[in-house]
């Protein structure tokens, strides 16, 4: 008896991408010229193994190819090259919808459905009511599925799937459509599934979830297997290389955007682009201009301007101004840190904390953090210099933009240090 339930070896797989292919065959006589199609591998040189009665997880960025794996192994698609080898009776939520007739009821359609994965009426009959109870649909099972939200077509879907007795089951981030609720509900049948020693490969983007549930992660992208072993550790290699490419794009961006700046005259209250994490409200800024903010950044340990931090590193707020007007009296330099939605989360400045300020022609102000402890979200600083009576020198809402990851799943605004002691 194998003991692989799933043997993939050299697999390649393209599409053709037609660019503005005729639709009719007036079209295809008229325009012969048109749908040329060019041809995009998404998937290459995959080679893997699954064992019997274990829990698999695919991760990787949108398009990385890990849909078309699975098509690929529910028999959906045929390889272009390479071979598969699939062991036991298989069960795929795939596409929402995917086999459903729209104009059909919910309970026809378990029976069409059902018999496609190999179910006889008998059969059927037999597990008809567990199906219906188990999608909570209620009266709504003799309905045309037409009449489906997503959820309601999940519903059935994954009842239909998890009754037919697999010996594999294929998700696909279908899980993703539900209430939280029957989410739960799903995972425990999942949970179960495995316990009764089902092979399971699920795609999600939900890496709580993937870490909790599989015994071994796959990651892809750009068409290719990356690396594959422990969750834990794969998930954490894959959530850095994404850290990583969004602080390179992030980056991009504010150097195109400083590139493409028209300089304009500094005014008494003016609105001025903001640069990093794109922004639903504008900067505004403003004050008398006798200190003139010139340029604001953050910077993580390494002295490397960034957009993205991890929950409790620490940074510097740099803020680099320049003097206008003679004997300015009793300039204080202050934050404030908020989230996207304008709830603050912290603020603080030079009087506060009772640091005397000495200014220079020009010079560099420097708000040190020991510990960013802000749970994950995007957040943005606004940055300031005035009198100490509060009359404004140069005020600058949104001056920064940065974005906290981290590892779990606070809520709220601070990350409060704590155990729990059971």
């Amino acid at each position: 008896m194998r003991e692989t339930a799933i043997e993939i070896k050299n697999l390649w797989k393209k599409y053709k991408i037609y660019q503005d292919k005729p639709a009719t065959l007036k079209e295809r006589f008229l325009f012969r010229t048109r749908g040329v199609a060019q041809e995009k591998w998404v998937l290459k040189d995959v080679s893997l193994s699954i064992p019997k009665g274990k829990m698999v997880g695919f991760i990787g960025r949108n398009g990385s190819g890990k849909s078309t794996l699975l098509k690929v192994m529910t028999g959906i698609l045929r390889p272009d090259k390479g071979e598969i080898s699939v062991e036991g009776k298989v069960s795929s939520l795939i596409e929402l919808g995917a086999g459903f007739h729209m104009d059909f009821t919910g309970r026809e359609n378990i029976y069409m459905n059902a018999s496609i994965f190999g179910l006889t009426r008998r059969e059927i009959d037999r597990r008809l009511e567990s199906i219906i109870q188990f999608s909570e649909l209620g009266n709504y099972i003799d309905n045309p599925v037409r009449t489906y939200s997503s959820g309601m077509f999940m519903r059935l879907a994954f009842s239909i799937a998890i009754n037919v007795d697999p010996d594999i089951l294929l998700i696909d981030e279908i899980l993703a459509v539900g209430d939280n609720a029957f989410q739960k509900k799903c995972i425990s049948q999942i949970e179960a599934l495995k316990q009764q020693g089902k092979t399971i490969v699920l795609v999600s983007h939900d890496n709580g979830v993937m870490e909790r549930l599989c015994d071994e992660i796959y990651w892809m992208d750009n068409a290719v297997m990356i690396k594959h072993g422990n969750p834990h550790e794969i998930i954490q290699e894959y959530l850095d290389f994404l850290t990583t490419s969004e602080e390179q794009r992030l980056q991009s961006e504010a150097r195109q955007k400083e590139e493409s700046a028209v300089p304009v005259e500094r005014s008494a209250e003016s609105t001025v682009e903001n640069q990093g994490l794109d922004q639903t409200t504008e900067q505004k800024r403003w004050g008398n201009n006798a200190v003139v903010i010139q340029e604001t950044s953050i910077i993580n340990p390494l002295g490397e301007n960034r957009f993205i931090f991890q929950k409790g590193q620490p940074i510097d707020i740099e803020i680099i101004y320049k003097v206008n007007q003679p004997d300015v009296q009793r300039p204080v330099f202050g934050i404030g840190i908020f989230k996207m939605d304008g709830t603050l989360c912290y603020g603080s400045n030079t009087y506060i904390d009772k640091v005397p300020v000495t200014l220079h022609e020009t010079g560099k102000v420097v708000c040190r953090i020991e510990s960013l402890s802000l749970v994950q979200g995007d957040y943005y600083v606004n940055v300031a210099c005035h009198h100490e009576d509060g009359t404004p020198y140069d005020y600058i809402t949104r001056a920064l933009t940065f974005r906290i990851h981290s590892k779990e799943d606070d809520i709220g605004i601070a990350y409060i240090p704590h155990k729990w002691i059971i």
